[in-house]
Protein backbone atom coordinates (compact mmCIF):
# COMPACT_ATOMS: atom_id res chain seq x y z
CA UNK A 1 0.00 0.00 0.00
CA UNK A 2 1.31 3.19 -1.21
CA UNK A 3 2.46 5.52 1.76
CA UNK A 4 0.45 8.59 2.12
CA UNK A 5 1.25 12.38 2.94
CA UNK A 6 -0.21 11.67 6.31
CA UNK A 7 2.13 8.77 6.79
CA UNK A 8 5.81 10.88 5.73
CA UNK A 9 7.83 12.42 8.64
CA UNK A 10 6.83 15.56 9.85
CA UNK A 11 10.41 18.16 7.59
CA UNK A 12 9.48 21.00 8.74
CA UNK A 13 10.81 22.64 11.70
CA UNK A 14 8.18 25.07 13.86
CA UNK A 15 9.60 28.18 15.44
CA UNK A 16 11.74 27.31 18.80
CA UNK A 17 12.66 23.99 17.74
CA UNK A 18 16.15 23.66 16.43
CA UNK A 19 16.90 21.68 12.77
CA UNK A 20 18.27 18.23 12.97
CA UNK A 21 21.37 17.80 11.64
CA UNK A 22 19.63 16.18 8.48
CA UNK A 23 17.47 19.27 7.75
CA UNK A 24 20.74 21.84 8.24
CA UNK A 25 21.91 23.57 5.40
CA UNK A 26 25.46 21.92 5.09
CA UNK A 27 27.93 24.44 6.49
CA UNK A 28 30.69 25.39 4.16
CA UNK A 29 34.00 24.11 5.01
CA UNK A 30 36.36 27.63 6.21
CA UNK A 31 38.95 28.27 3.74
CA UNK A 32 42.63 27.61 5.12
CA UNK A 33 44.40 30.38 5.02
CA UNK A 34 47.68 29.59 2.96
CA UNK A 35 50.90 28.45 4.48
CA UNK A 36 53.60 31.23 5.05
CA UNK A 37 55.49 29.04 2.19
CA UNK A 38 52.77 29.59 -0.58
CA UNK A 39 53.49 33.49 -0.28
CA UNK A 40 55.51 34.95 -3.66
CA UNK A 41 59.47 34.72 -2.84
CA UNK A 42 59.77 37.95 -3.04
CA UNK A 43 57.38 38.14 0.35
CA UNK A 44 58.17 35.49 1.71
CA UNK A 45 62.02 36.13 2.28
CA UNK A 46 61.22 40.16 3.41
CA UNK A 47 58.24 39.80 5.18
CA UNK A 48 58.84 36.34 6.85
CA UNK A 49 62.14 34.52 6.83
CA UNK A 50 64.16 37.97 7.31
CA UNK A 51 62.46 39.21 10.88
CA UNK A 52 62.57 35.24 12.13
CA UNK A 53 66.50 34.87 11.09
CA UNK A 54 66.85 38.09 12.82
CA UNK A 55 64.64 37.52 16.33
CA UNK A 56 66.74 33.27 15.99
CA UNK A 57 69.88 34.99 15.60
CA UNK A 58 69.82 37.38 17.96
CA UNK A 59 68.25 35.76 20.74
CA UNK A 60 70.89 32.61 20.08
CA UNK A 61 73.68 35.61 20.15
CA UNK A 62 72.50 38.39 22.00
CA UNK A 63 73.04 40.67 20.15
CA UNK A 64 71.76 42.09 16.83
CA UNK A 65 72.36 40.84 13.41
CA UNK A 66 72.24 42.75 9.98
CA UNK A 67 70.26 41.36 7.28
CA UNK A 68 69.45 42.25 4.16
CA UNK A 69 67.75 40.50 0.96
CA UNK A 70 69.18 41.00 -2.84
CA UNK A 71 69.76 39.88 -5.77
CA UNK A 72 73.24 39.37 -6.88
CA UNK A 73 76.52 37.09 -7.59
CA UNK A 74 76.42 33.87 -5.82
CA UNK A 75 80.01 34.65 -3.06
CA UNK A 76 82.67 32.23 -4.03
CA UNK A 77 80.77 31.23 -7.60
CA UNK A 78 79.66 34.48 -8.69
CA UNK A 79 75.96 32.91 -10.69
CA UNK A 80 73.52 35.36 -10.54
CA UNK A 81 71.13 34.58 -7.43
CA UNK A 82 68.98 35.58 -4.70
CA UNK A 83 70.55 35.78 -1.19
CA UNK A 84 69.94 36.71 2.30
CA UNK A 85 72.93 38.64 3.69
CA UNK A 86 73.78 38.52 7.27
CA UNK A 87 76.52 40.05 9.41
CA UNK A 88 77.34 39.55 12.85
CA UNK A 89 79.79 41.05 15.43
CA UNK A 90 83.84 40.67 14.21
CA UNK A 91 83.15 40.53 10.87
CA UNK A 92 81.48 37.40 11.02
CA UNK A 93 79.40 37.35 7.40
CA UNK A 94 77.02 34.82 5.58
CA UNK A 95 74.84 34.45 2.96
CA UNK A 96 72.06 32.13 2.60
CA UNK A 97 71.64 31.45 -1.48
CA UNK A 98 68.89 30.42 -3.39
CA UNK A 99 69.25 29.71 -7.09
CA UNK A 100 66.10 30.96 -8.13
CA UNK A 101 63.25 33.30 -6.51
CA UNK A 102 61.49 30.17 -4.98
CA UNK A 103 62.07 28.98 -1.67
CA UNK A 104 62.32 25.26 -2.72
CA UNK A 105 65.31 25.90 -5.53
CA UNK A 106 69.05 24.62 -4.39
CA UNK A 107 70.35 26.40 -1.51
CA UNK A 108 73.83 27.42 -0.70
CA UNK A 109 75.70 29.03 2.30
CA UNK A 110 78.49 30.83 2.30
CA UNK A 111 80.68 31.93 5.50
CA UNK A 112 83.25 34.83 6.02
CA UNK A 113 85.40 35.56 8.86
CA UNK A 114 87.64 38.98 9.81
CA UNK A 115 85.76 40.83 7.16
CA UNK A 116 87.21 38.69 4.43
CA UNK A 117 85.67 37.10 1.13
CA UNK A 118 83.92 33.62 1.34
CA UNK A 119 86.10 31.00 0.62
CA UNK A 120 83.36 28.00 0.62
CA UNK A 121 80.52 27.30 -0.51
CA UNK A 122 78.12 24.41 1.04
CA UNK A 123 75.50 22.91 -0.01
CA UNK A 124 72.21 23.61 2.55
CA UNK A 125 68.57 21.58 3.01
CA UNK A 126 69.93 19.32 -0.40
CA UNK A 127 67.79 16.56 1.21
CA UNK A 128 64.41 18.63 1.67
CA UNK A 129 61.72 18.33 -0.92
CA UNK A 130 59.98 21.01 1.12
CA UNK A 131 61.35 24.29 2.85
CA UNK A 132 59.17 25.63 5.25
CA UNK A 133 59.91 28.70 7.45
CA UNK A 134 60.52 27.01 10.45
CA UNK A 135 63.14 24.66 8.42
CA UNK A 136 65.01 27.25 7.43
CA UNK A 137 65.38 28.94 10.55
CA UNK A 138 66.62 26.27 12.71
CA UNK A 139 69.04 24.81 10.24
CA UNK A 140 70.79 28.34 9.04
CA UNK A 141 71.09 29.14 13.03
CA UNK A 142 72.02 25.46 13.60
CA UNK A 143 74.68 26.10 11.24
CA UNK A 144 75.20 29.31 12.59
CA UNK A 145 76.03 27.51 16.03
CA UNK A 146 78.47 25.16 14.41
CA UNK A 147 80.42 27.63 13.21
CA UNK A 148 80.55 28.51 17.02
CA UNK A 149 78.96 31.87 15.65
CA UNK A 150 75.93 32.37 18.07
CA UNK A 151 77.50 32.30 21.54
CA UNK A 152 79.43 29.78 23.90
CA UNK A 153 79.60 26.06 23.04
Amino acid sequence: MPASASDAPDATVHAGQQASPAQAAPATPKPKPPAPEEQPFGQFVPGLLIPALSKEISAASGSAVELSFEQGPMPVVGTPCWMVCGQLGEGRRFWLCFSRDDINSPKTVALAEGGGNASLLESFLIDEKKSTLALLVSRLVQRLNGQKWLGPN
